[in-house]
């Protein structure tokens, strides 16, 4: 187990999963997975090419899911199955797109990043298959590499060693991290497994019209457990038999010690509110963020770039007006690092520190920044600080952030800003009605909500709002409200009449 205390939360409700992973208490990251927002990176699909654009170096191919997806020229691997003819064996080739793919073309793609607004999903044609110790590269033989997170050079030469007399034919590997110590049973086992999904997608391809899915990726449970629980994590706490379930023989396959570490929660609070994380879901979700020297954060997203402001506050200090400033910009960076994990940020991001007339502390500054953002596994790019002050950053990302995985556009301002989204009202109002039937002993309340609320939770025979029951193991009586908001509700006791929402909590 490492020096920091990690554990991973697990919260299953009716309209959404979530994963917390918490280090020393404090929330670091946030997964969630929504039935009607159904996760696609790693789909992998038989799609066909619509539009070849060589003025942007780049196609469009329709995979079946409503928008085309987007293939950038160096995601162009020249493979098997794209039927190109200039050069095989898994290499980006440099031909201009125009010469690597036709119009109607079909190939195999997969999905690198969410569809994120108007945008469609992006996708790649080098092909990955992840298992729990190594991922595994159709076509790309000459990639072989070990994670970087193994530092100990024996070991390193040791699993390339292993991987290279593994893989199979014309497919390279990467060894993951949690194959430290590993041996040929379980590295040798999993690739052979891998290159069998392999040959079971590419006999799907030959009997399919495209566009068609393939392979689904796994879902977030299991894609957590594959990807994130390894020895540093000291528990997974779950509130869903069903998912425990799925976890205890996920493990009992590839890592059984690890199992002893999984619990099941059984107590009557809410899972997140146990464990204190409802409240810094919360705070992740505002634009304005304390730091303890008194400093605040500001973070803005645009449709270009995210930009965060570093602000003095009530901080003035001890000592000179650059000491004062270098404390602040130092907890200001360590902060910045742990929101853009939790909050999913990705793409362009502009820091504007506070000025600082030393060149020592503005390179001290940039890596307290790039030293907190090792323990974020999105990809990071950072430029050192400025003339003006400001720090350019670039974060992978592959899904949409948390503010827009929790928002949709506000109908009243034309999309220039954002409100809650119903189905996050809906989770809400779940988490209240449990808090109060837990603490009240009550089981039937009035909920009075936005008439646009009402008609979400009413739809298809009730069945929301009968899952919302079921859930919160209470009866419900629905009302609308036409003076509240979408994001706003009321839940009154019908025994009392007593409005008791601000007592249990809208988190």
């Amino acid at each position: 187990m490492g020096e920091v205390r990690t554990e991973i939360v697990l919260n299953s409700a009716i309209h959404e999963t979530r994963i917390a992973i918490l280090e020393d208490g404090r929330l670091v990251e946030l997964l969630v997975e929504r039935p009607e927002q159904e996760r696609m990176v790693g789909n992998i699909y038989k799609g066909v090419v619509q539009n070849v654009l060589p003025g942007m170096q780049a196609a469009f191919v329709d995979i079946g899911t409503g928008k085309n997806a987007f293939l950038h020229a160096s995601d162009v691997w020249d493979l098997d199955f794209l039927d190109v003819e200039e050069e095989r064996h898994g290499r980006p080739g440099h031909a201009p797109i125009q010469q690597k793919l036709r119009k109607g073309q079909e190939i195999l793609v997969q999905v690198t990043k969410e569809p994120i607004g108007d945008k469609g999903p992006k996708v790649t044609t080098a092909i990955s298959l992840p298992g729990r110790f190594v991922v595994l590269a159709p076509g790309q033989e000459e990639l072989l590499g070990v994670s970087r997170k193994i530092t100990d050079p024996a070991e390193r030469r040791r699993l390339r060693k292993l991987a290279s007399s593994l893989r199979p034919e014309h497919c390279g590997v990467i060894v993951r991290t949690v194959a430290k110590g590993k041996g040929e049973k379980e590295i040798g086992g999993e690739i052979k497994k891998l290159a069998k999904l392999w040959e079971k997608v590419l006999k799907a391809s030959q009997k399919v019209r495209a566009p068609a899915l393939l392979h689904r990726e796994m879902g977030i449970t299991s894609s957590l457990v594959r990807d994130l629980f390894s020895e540093d994590v000291d528990r997974v706490v779950v509130d869903s038999k069903k998912e425990y379930k799925r976890i205890l023989s996920y493990l009992k396959e590839v890592s059984p010690h690890l199992r002893e570490r999984v619990e099941l929660y059984d107590g009557e609070l809410p899972i997140f509110d146990a464990f204190h994380i409802e409240e810094q879901v919360e705070e992740a979700l505002g634009r304005r963020v304390e730091l303890k020297t008194g400093g605040f954060l500001v973070i803005d997203h645009t449709e270009a770039l995210v930009a965060i402001d570093v602000n003095t506050g009530r901080y003035v200090g001890r000592y000179d007006q650059e000491d004062t400033i270098l404390k602040i910009n130092l907890e200001a960076a360590r902060e910045i690092a742990r929101q853009l994990r939790l909050r999913d940020i990705g793409g362009i991001i502009v820091i504007d520190f506070i000025d600082m007339a030393s060149p020592r502390n503005r390179r001290r500054v940039e890596q307290e920044l790039a030293e907190a953002l090792k323990r974020d596994r999105a990809r990071t790019n950072i430029l050192p600080i400025n003339q003006f002050g400001l720090l350019e950053m670039t974060r992978q990302r592959m899904r949409p952030s948390l503010l827009y995985t929790f928002s949709e556009p506000c109908p009243v301002c034309g999309g220039v800003g954002r409100v809650q989204g119903r189905d996050t009202t809906v989770t809400k109002i779940e988490r209240c009605l449990k808090r109060a039937k837990v603490y009240s002993g009550e089981r039937k309340f009035v909920l009075r909500v936005h008439p646009s609320v009402a008609e979400y939770l009413s739809e298809d025979r009730n069945r929301r709002l009968k899952l919302l029951q079921k859930s919160a193991k209470v009866k419900v009586e629905l009302e609308e409200d036409r003076e509240l908001s979408i994001e706003d509700f009321r839940v009154i006791s019908e025994r009392t009449g007593e409005d008791v929402t601000e007592r249990y909590g809208k988190g």
